[in-house]
């Protein structure tokens, strides 16, 4: 007697939203202040995955084989992000050792005076977060000292944290340091250095927006003097821990260079690592062994300076262990949604009023944005959106990259703008302002989303899928469907 094979079937979209809805509480409970939990979201994520497991299972005649295909499915997809989240790990080290990072933020304080203060911090503020690639570790260091600098100008405080929010989000979105720019090509079939050229158009339109816009604030503060002690005590450390020269800058111009010479990310990024390492060799003194510790544990900093020594203090490939456990946390989650159909579920309802191109863009960037209020985590942000609309935009020939623009445009730029989200929790902890204060003032975040639907709307550098040079696949299966 042969046995039958289980039928699955499509799931409704109340089932499909029990999971959702589920690990949305769970997430909230974890970051909300009122509750006091003070957790990361890893174990709501578990416990998400389980939930959309049991439906599944029991609801739309999955089996736990096909839910663990979906989950290493998913995860297999993003293995070249997580490669090179670790290999950004031993970059940051290197570099922070080789005096790179420390030659950067030198140079950057300097440009600071006092008629252009909120345009100089936000450009300051893009600077170090190119460098270091991360938002967080900007706002909490650099970001600090800024604060401290605007309260003696008689600068609002909600101003200069916008200021400071919009520099560092731009330096996390753009840097090929960041974890987000890494996760979001990841999630849409991109290629990293194609996505952060493409997110050039809208992310720079958006820079200019938002750089006109302090212009105009700071004008009121113009003459006024700055008082650069704290800065002075920030350099001067430097100058003391360090060598800082502006031979160093040539490092991250090569990483550039490769950037723009479309060198592939895995070996370019390493080169990175490599020139760090020979950096902090030639110029710093540093030993081979402490090159090799930099790589794995990062660098500890000594200077007595809580600020800096904040700021310098990171790297290492251990240092993002927490980042690709939590990518993988939501990759598993967002795999047993794909995998068991509800994602598709959601979206098919959501797609029904996506018409056009400009459409399509708008409902990326609005599930982002929402994932992100209801999710309180810019991962999730990138992850769901970017698996429910990753076939829709091949199906209509556009190339990758345009979503995993939208992904970032919206995901990672309104994430600090929410005050239960991960980020915008940390935001308002570090420069000691609340979310719905600073939020106004964050203009490239706010901007961002929106130039990113109008570029959708009107068609400006919404690249074909025949005309991305990365999807060779696509584009021969396409031109032979034509025939």
């Amino acid at each position: 007697m042969v046995s039958k094979e289980k039928k699955t079937r499509e799931a409704k979209l109340w089932e499909a939203l029990i999971p959702v809805i589920g690990t949305i509480a769970l997430l909230m409970y974890s970051v909300l202040p009122y509750f006091k939990v003070n957790q990361s979201v890893h174990i709501p994520l578990v416990f998400g995955t389980l939930l959309a497991a049991i439906v599944a299972i029991t609801r739309l005649g999955y089996t736990w084989k096909d839910i663990e295909e979906g989950i290493i499915s998913s995860i297999s997809g993003t293995m070249q992000a997580i490669i090179i989240l670790a290999i950004i790990g031993m970059i940051i080290g290197t570099w922070i050792l080789g005096g790179i990072v420390p030659t950067l933020i030198f140079y950057g304080l300097k440009v600071l005076s006092p008629g252009v203060f909120l345009v100089a911090a936000c450009i300051l503020c893009c600077i170090v977060s190119l460098a270091t690639g991360s938002s967080w570790t900007t706002a909490g260091t650099v970001g600090i000292a800024l604060m401290g600098v605007a309260a003696g100008l008689g600068i609002p405080a909600p101003m200069a944290a916008g200021a400071i929010i919009s520099g560092a989000y731009f330096g996390d979105k753009m840097s090929p340091l960041s974890d987000t720019t890494n996760l979001a090509p990841a999630m849409a079939g991109s290629n990293l250095f194609d996505h952060i050229r493409h997110m050039v158009y809208t992310t720079g339109v958006s820079l200019v927006i938002a750089l006109v816009g302090y212009a105009i604030l700071g004008f009121r503060f113009a003459g006024t003097t700055l008082d650069k002690s704290k800065i002075d005590a920030i350099t001067d450390l430097m100058s003391k821990n360090f060598t800082i020269t502006p031979l160093l800058l040539i490092v991250p111009l090569i990483v550039i260079i490769m950037v723009a010479k479309k060198v592939p990310a895995i070996p370019g990024l390493f080169i990175g690592v490599l020139l760090g390492g020979v950096a902090a060799m030639t110029t710093q003194g540093a030993s081979f062994s402490a090159v090799m510790d930099s790589m794995q544990n990062g660098v500890v900093s000594e200077t007595k300076n809580v600020v800096l020594d904040t700021l310098l203090t990171r790297g290492g490939y251990q240092s993002m262990m927490f980042t690709i456990s939590l990518i993988l946390a939501a990759l598993a989650f967002g795999g047993t949604l794909e995998k068991t159909g509800m994602l598709e579920s959601i979206s098919k309802r959501v797609l029904r009023y996506a018409k056009s191109t400009g459409s399509l863009v708008t409902a990326t960037v609005f599930t982002s944005m929402f994932t992100n209020i209801l999710a309180g985590d810019q991962y999730l942000s990138i992850v769901l959106p970017g698996k429910m609309y990753k076939d829709e935009f091949r199906k209509r020939g556009l190339a990758p990259r345009n979503l995993s623009r939208c992904l970032e445009d919206a995901g990672t730029l309104t994430s600090p703008l929410v005050p239960w989200n991960t980020c915008g929790a940390t935001m308002s902890t570090y420069l000691g302002v609340a979310t719905v204060s600073y939020l106004p003032y964050c203009f490239l975040n706010l901007v961002n989303p929106f130039v990113s639907i109008f570029f959708g709307f009107t068609g400006i550098t919404m690249m074909k899928l025949e005309d991305d040079p990365s999807a060779p696949e696509y584009k021969g299966a396409k031109l032979q469907s034509k025939k």
